[in-house]
């Protein structure tokens, strides 16, 4: 009963935190982390022990797992080099670093002083990803910082255990015998080693079984399993059991396409996605609830409070001192490997990703993992929390107005709009081609009907850019939207109308249910991602290509009718979008407008490219290859 009640609060505590969160500038996790501070004192909240197997092995695993299946491995292999100095030279730089200052301050073993650097040294996905995506970064600075904190876990984590085996194993040894330095190095070569094979095992395995299931609901189960098989026999045999989730789940979600039923995919992300949200937050409410019980461990250790939490702070400014040092040498050096990077190396960015270094759930599981022999071990517990409240403080409030004042801004919605028009425009041409042998024969009418909704797909990306004709005030997709919602709004009725007659069976009526709930999902997404394009002012910034039209056409030819289509004009119809020819300056209509006239202008003349004729557009599209530059 109580653990019901403690399960119910926390998550209630986190809905209606995360809910409070949407109308003040405050980061969730650090909402979370402050109530869960408070309520430590509290004498009516129940005391809530965070014990490391219970982070290590219940919560941990889930949340690297739902980020690695949510982030691209071609994207991750792009930036490796970046993402491999800062997951494993920077967790190692800083915990050298930390190490002296510990081992100069307390009157401990280097090898104990290395191990608190190696807690403090990770930054959190967790914090990573949940702060990256609220303030909106540049896709390739959240990709670098979301693959540096999902790997750098495990080598913080690794080093750790090195660094504990070598106290261990020095305290124990008489004093004429030295540990050999080869040990510590096989054992964290075989920790790395291990962790990924059995990773890429686990995936190959997965994706076997993955085949013989084609129920949705089979196939979410089977991957709420996954990153606990992943992990628990990585960690049996002595490797990395975050290895193992990182390098299972990048593969799974790269074959996801090939191993799942488009159902599937859906039932997992929506289900991942809610187990994500109640981990994600809970962990720094947990967090903020070992505050009292950690300081009262403190008062019955080695150091007071005062001193500890001078320490504290003396490692809190390492941290934050150190990873500056570190990126901005390193990031003018890594343009010379990816191919990003050398926009990564620009020194805004650089500055925003210097400063993004949040800790969490990690380095206070780490720390609770200290054997309880380990002189100072409830100070040294009390340290990894000032560095993890410290930075969660300073650097999450801070970080959204140090992006704003640099000019790092969020990804172009209006580049992303045109290379998903392009890529949809491409996808619907192959699947024309694909049934073309159908277009003559009995079923031409069906063909015409696919052919109108492949097309449709394209043009309503396209309408997203633009602002629209003199008189337009929506486009056919939003006209169709309006409709169709209020189509669907009846047609629900009416089904509720049949249910509540008691004469069709339940499952009918749910599974109808069903389909006018994922069309109306649809319909809403599309629908805001419109408004979110249309709101962007921004020229793009790159497009997709070029091919020899886009380069030997002129950029620009001077408007024959700049007030508007020209045959529109004429017809006295109306438009959505213009395009201008750049060979011969006709201004036609776009694909979504009735009359389509820039592209009969193409078919007629054979004119091969039409630039945009919309405010602040830049972009031009090749009829002949159907390729946008």
């Amino acid at each position: 009963m109580e653990l019901a009640v403690l399960l119910v609060s926390i998550i209630a505590t986190v809905i209606a935190v995360t809910k409070a969160c949407e109308h003040v500038p405050v980061p969730p996790p650090l909402a979370l982390l402050g109530v869960g501070v408070l309520g430590s004192f509290l004498p009516f909240v129940p005391e809530v022990t965070l014990t490391p197997e219970l982070v290590l092995f219940g919560i941990l695993p889930p949340l690297l797992y739902s980020t690695a299946i949510t982030t691209s491995l071609y994207d991750v292999a792009a930036h490796r080099v970046t993402i491999v100095s800062l997951s494993v030279g920077l967790v190692l730089f800083t915990a050298l670093g930390v190490a002296l200052v510990v081992y100069a301050i307390l009157p401990v073993p280097f090898s104990l002083a290395f191990a608190v650097g190696a807690i403090v040294a990770p930054p959190d996905a967790v914090a990573a990803t949940a702060v990256a995506r609220r303030i909106g970064l540049p896709r390739r600075i959240t990709t670098i910082l979301e693959g540096e904190s999902l790997a750098n876990d495990a080598i913080a984590l690794v080093s750790l255990r090195t660094a504990i085996a070598v106290w261990v194993a020095t305290s124990t040894l008489g004093e004429e015998e030295t540990l050999q330095w080869w040990t510590p190095v096989g054992d964290f070569a075989w920790a790395v080693v291990a962790g990924i094979g059995i990773g890429l095992l686990t995936s190959v395995v997965i994706g076997a079984v993955r085949r013989h299931i084609h129920n949705p609901a089979m196939d979410t189960a089977l991957s709420f399993v996954v990153p606990f098989a992943a992990y628990v026999p990585a960690e049996q045999v002595g490797g990395s059991g975050v290895l193992a989730v990182i390098a299972c789940g990048l593969v799974l979600a790269h074959r996801a396409p090939v191993l799942q039923s488009a159902a599937s995919r859906m039932s997992e992300r929506t289900n991942w996605a809610a187990i994500t949200y109640i981990l994600q937050n809970a962990v720094f409410l947990l967090i903020g609830l070992q505050m009292a019980t950690i300081l009262r461990a403190v008062e019955a250790g080695g150091l007071t409070v005062t001193r500890t939490v001078v320490l504290g702070l003396v490692v809190l400014a390492t941290v934050l001192v150190l990873r500056p040092i570190y990126i901005f040498p390193m990031g003018r050096i890594s343009r010379r490997f990816d191919g990003d990077a050398e926009r990564y190396s620009d020194w805004r960015e650089l500055l925003v990703s210097s400063w993004f270094g949040m800790r969490g759930v990690v380095t206070v599981a780490a720390a609770l993992t200290l054997p309880a022999e380990v002189p100072f071990r409830n100070a040294l517990v009390m340290v990894a929390l000032i560095v993890t409240v410290g930075t969660l403080v300073l650097q999450g409030l801070t970080l959204p107005t140090l992006a704003q004042r640099v000019g790092v801004c969020a990804p172009d919605a209006r580049e992303d709009a045109l290379q998903e028009a392009a890529v949809l425009q491409a996808a619907s041409a192959a699947g024309m081609r694909a049934i073309e042998d159908e277009a003559e024969g009995d079923w031409s009418d069906v063909v015409d009907l696919l052919r109108r909704q492949s097309t449709g797909r394209a043009n309503r990306v396209w309408e997203q850019l633009g602002a629209g004709g003199p008189e337009a005030d929506e486009t056919p997709t939003q006209a169709y939207v309006r409709l169709r919602l209020r189509m669907l709004t009846a047609e629900r009725d009416e089904v509720l109308r049949i249910r509540d007659t008691a004469q069709v069976d339940s499952v009918v009526l749910d599974t109808v249910m069903r389909q006018l709930d994922a069309e109306e999902a649809a319909l809403l997404y599309a629908s805001d991602r419109q408004v979110a394009v249309r709101d962007e002012l921004a020229t793009p910034s790159r497009l997709a290509g070029e091919c020899e039209h886009l380069l030997d056409e002129p950029q620009h030819a001077a408007p024959l009718t700049p007030e508007g289509c020209s045959a529109c004009l004429r017809e006295g119809s109306t438009w959505v979008h213009l395009r201008l020819c750049t060979r011969c300056g006709e201004v036609g209509c776009c694909d979504s407008s009735a009359g389509r006239h820039a592209t009969r202008h193409f078919e007629e003349t054979g004119h091969p490219v039409m630039r945009s004729m919309e405010a602040g557009e830049t972009w031009r599209w090749c009829y002949v290859d159907e390729l946008l530059g």
